[in-house]
C-alpha cells in the first residue's frame, strides 16, 4: 500500500479537518457519511488488524508515548489511508477521552441488512429491540465475541453500535461481530424463511432459561432496558424463557441478562455438548 505523508494542521481548531472529526460525535453525521471515529492506541491497533476500511488516520506526535503508540502510528501511516497530523491543542478539541494518546482513525461503518444474512446451523445471534444505552450495547458486543456469537441484529430505535461509548465498551469486539439493522416487522418476516428459532426473554415466562435446549440456529431476542419485550414481540418468539431471581429487584441490567443467556448457549454447545 502507498504510504501517505501526514498533513500537518496548524490552527487546527478552525480547520475543516477538525470540524469534520468533531461532527462524527453526532449519530446523524455518522449515518450520513457511513463513517465513525475511534481514538486510542489499542482500539486503532485492533482496527488495523481487522478488515474494516480505514478512511483517515489522525496523529498528534506530541501526545504519542511509548513504543506501542509509535508502532501503531507507523502502521497507520503505512495503511494506505491519508493521515492528518494535529497539534496537541487540536487533538484535545476532538477527543472524548481523558487520557489522550494522540492517535485516532475514521473508519467505514459496516451495517448490513437482513436480506443477505443466512445463518448456518451452528450459528447463534443476538437481536436487540429499542435498546437505548450505548454502554450496554458495547458490553453485549464484547460478550457476543467471547462466546462466538455471529453478530447482533439492531432492531427499531436501538442505539448506534458506532457510538463512541459503544465502541469503547466493546473493547474491539465491534470489529469482530456482524452488525445488522432492521425494523421489527421485517425481522419477523425474515425469521419465517431463515430457519432460525427465536428465543425471547420475559420475567413472566414459566420456563427458566437453563431448562431449554437452544435450537440450531437460534437468535436470542431481548428488549429495551426499561420495558423488555412487549406481548406482541413475545408472541413472535418460538420460545420465551425467564431468568430466575429471588432478590428485591424486579430486573437485571440488560448487559448482565444478555451475558447469562449467551453463556448458557455457549455452555450447551461447547461444554455440555448439546445436540
Amino acid at each position: 500500500m502507498a504510504r501517505h505523508k501526514p498533513r500537518p494542521v496548524a490552527n487546527a481548531a478552525d480547520t475543516a479537518a477538525v470540524k469534520d472529526l468533531r461532527q462524527l460525535r453526532s449519530r446523524r453525521e455518522r449515518d450520513r457519511t457511513g463513517t465513525f471515529y475511534i481514538e486510542g492506541n489499542r482500539i486503532v491497533a485492533q482496527a488495523l488488524a481487522s478488515d474494516y476500511e480505514i478512511v483517515e488516520g489522525v496523529i498528534a506526535p506530541d501526545l504519542l508515548a511509548g513504543g506501542h503508540a509509535h508502532e501503531t502510528a507507523t502502521a497507520l501511516q503505512a495503511s494506505g489511508a491519508p493521515v492528518t497530523e494535529l497539534s496537541r491543542q487540536a487533538f484535545e478539541s476532538i477527543s472524548y477521552k481523558e487520557n489522550l494518546q494522540g492517535i485516532g482513525a475514521v473508519l467505514r461503518a459496516r451495517l448490513e441488512t437482513l436480506d443477505p444474512v443466512v445463518p448456518s446451523s451452528d450459528e447463534f445471534w443476538m437481536a436487540l429491540d429499542n435498546v437505548g444505552n450505548s454502554g450496554n450495547l458495547g458490553a453485549i458486543l464484547r460478550t457476543c465475541d467471547a462466546v462466538g456469537c455471529a453478530g447482533i441484529i439492531l432492531l427499531g430505535h436501538t442505539t448506534d453500535a458506532y457510538h463512541p461509548a459503544a465502541v469503547r465498551a466493546s473493547m474491539g469486539a465491534v470489529f469482530a461481530q456482524r452488525l445488522v439493522r432492521a425494523e421489527f416487522d421485517a425481522f419477523v418476516a425474515w425469521k419465517q424463511t431463515s430457519g432460525c428459532h427465536v428465543v425471547g426473554t420475559s420475567g413472566g415466562a414459566s420456563q427458566p432459561y437453563r431448562e431449554l435446549t437452544y435450537p440450531r440456529p437460534c437468535i436470542l431476542l431481548m428488549g429495551s432496558e426499561r420495558l423488555g419485550l412487549t406481548e406482541a414481540q413475545q408472541a413472535a418468539c418460538d420460545q420465551v424463557v425467564s431468568i430466575p431471581m429471588i432478590g428485591t429487584g424486579d430486573s437485571l441490567n440488560l448487559g448482565v441478562a444478555a451475558s447469562i443467556l449467551l453463556y448458557e448457549v455457549f455452555h450447551q454447545r461447547h461444554v455440555k455438548g448439546s445436540p
